[in-house]
């Protein structure tokens, strides 16, 4: 058994904590995924008296690699992430339908390059890190891939089964359901989903984990075969047809509001 918990950075990324059980008089072993900061990390672990053996990186920008050379300062993890030069020294290079052990469970590897061109995912024991692929209720930004990619992506991660638990890297689903319900104003989930949201963030607690299920009914990102996010993305462009034509759309009208 192991316990997820989010690790708060900057102004709204999340590093995820995965702590394993104790063994004998073991310290608990804990793994991170996407640690940009060191400081809020090591205080994590020094409150829980826990030891870092494992870190997990989705992609290359500083909020998410920012705090890896502090952390093997202190800890001797070792590192996962894509292979890209631009990833910190040492790291173990993962690509497509490799499988890692996180704290003894596997892990599959899924490529999802879009937000970036080398971004991975992590999927085991009905959970998946995503970085900035997949966001509750939204999608990151097309940096280095295109909409066309994303699309491929987001598929990818819609294939899993609902119930799966998803760990996002960051804090943005009350402006996403914002966004979301100019797209689909009469989706029902979505004022479901927009309620919950607003109840949890009132109470300054985070909106994640989401599930797969509740992604594929609210998030228009992963509905653009939807005929509403369809009529929402015809009435920006009309030449938009294909799904990774109405996500295209859907993208840069999320980008300017």
């Amino acid at each position: 058994m192991v316990s997820v918990t989010p690790i708060c950075a900057f102004s709204d990324n999340y590093i995820w904590a995965v702590v394993g059980e104790r063994k004998a008089c073991a310290t608990k072993p804990c793994a991170v995924i996407d640690p940009g900061d060191a400081t809020p990390v090591l205080a994590f672990l020094q409150q829980y008296d826990l030891a870092l053996t494992q870190i997990f990186l989705t992609h290359h920008h500083a909020d998410h690699i920012g705090g890896v050379r502090r952390l093997l300062e202190q800890y001797s993890a070792t590192v996962y992430g894509p292979a890209d030069p631009r990833m910190p020294a040492g790291t173990m290079p993962l690509a497509e339908g490799d499988e890692v052990a996180l704290l003894g469970a596997p892990y599959r590897v899924i490529e999802v390059p879009a937000h970036t061109r080398s971004h991975i995912a992590y999927y085991g024991e009905g959970r998946l890190f995503c970085g900035d692929t997949l966001f509750s209720v939204g999608c990151g930004r097309l940096f280095e891939g295109s909409a066309a990619d994303m699309q491929r992506a987001l598929d990818k991660l819609a294939a899993l089964p609902d119930d799966t638990l998803v760990y996002c890297a960051h804090e943005y689903t009350a402006s996403n359901c914002r966004f979301a319900t100019l797209v689909e104003p009469g989706n029902i989930a979505l004022q479901q989903r927009t309620e919950a949201v607003e109840r949890l963030r009132r109470r300054g607690e985070p909106t994640l984990p989401s599930t797969i299920g509740q992604e594929k009914a609210t998030n228009p990102f992963m509905r653009t075969r939807e005929i509403g996010v369809r009529q929402a993305a015809a009435a920006h462009d009309r030449s938009a047809h294909e799904p990774a034509e109405v996500l295209a759309v859907i993208r840069q009208w999320k980008d300017r509001c």
